[in-house]
């Protein structure tokens, strides 16, 4: 996981392949307990669910997530209530994963480790 920490977001106007299943997979293997799932259109993303003990510790999280996010230029959607949270990690430009999610991916998990 340190590997992808010390990366940083490169901006993604589009114009580029996103990552195959193989790509994905290798990348997977550097972050933990994230799920690749795919929607309706067959465009890949990243999902995890976060426990916590109350609203307070979720929106706290929550907060830290959007500063990373901000400060990475790559913003996941996000679902929050008491006692969990709800991560989404794709590139909309490319229609899939790119190395940015899982370089996000890797800096919310730190944000509990810390």
């Amino acid at each position: 996981m340190s590997e992808l920490i010390d990366k940083k977001c490169e901006p993604c106007e589009g114009g580029v392949l996103p990552l195959d299943l193989s790509e994905i997979h290798k990348f997977q293997k550097k972050v933990d307990g994230w799920d690749v799932k795919s929607n309706e259109k067959k465009i890949y993303f990243l999902e995890k669910n976060f426990k916590f003990k109350n609203f307070l510790e979720s929106q706290d999280f929550v907060n830290n997530v959007g500063k990373i996010s901000e400060s990475e230029g790559h913003h996941p959607d996000i679902t929050f209530g008491w006692g969990y949270a709800k991560i989404i990690i794709t590139t909309h430009a490319i229609e899939g994963l790119s190395q940015n999610d899982f370089i996000l991916a890797a800096k919310i998990d730190k944000i509990l480790s810390a």
